[in-house]
């Protein structure tokens, strides 16, 4: 009986991250909407933001984004190529690697990222601080 109590108790808890992370989620969905992107698109960008050199180089090849993020390849894929469309992020060949890509954010995209930082941090400050 008690066994299975600490299972419950495991479970609901578990049920409660999964439903903290859905509730967070759709608020940083919601407040990106008005600017075309939504929690994932920021996440990648947030990720970008970190990685940049002084030079506007990037630090972050396209599998090193896919290890850091919770997407497919695919997924991840196709978001920085919507991204690239908006004018946000740009893809090179590596130089030490041709296989390899890298991704870098542009001055329109480190831009809208500094714009937005504020509201995504506000809404992780109010959904997880509390």
């Amino acid at each position: 009986m008690a066994a299975k109590k600490a299972e419950q108790a495991l479970v609901d808890q578990w049920r409660d991250i999964l439903a903290l992370h859905a509730r967070t989620q759709c608020e940083i969905d919601r407040v990106l909407h008005g600017h075309g992107l939504c929690a994932s698109d920021f996440e990648v960008l947030d990720l970008l933001s970190e990685g940049s050199a002084g030079d506007g180089g990037c630090a972050y090849r396209v599998q090193e984004i896919s290890d850091r993020v919770h997407l497919s390849q695919s997924a991840l894929s196709r978001l920085i190529a919507r991204l690239e469309k908006d004018g946000l992020v740009e893809r090179a060949m590596c130089a030490e690697d041709r296989r390899g890509v890298r991704v870098a954010l542009t001055v329109k995209g480190r831009a809208l990222y500094g714009e937005l930082l504020p509201a995504q941090r506000a809404v992780l400050t109010r959904m997880l601080d509390g």
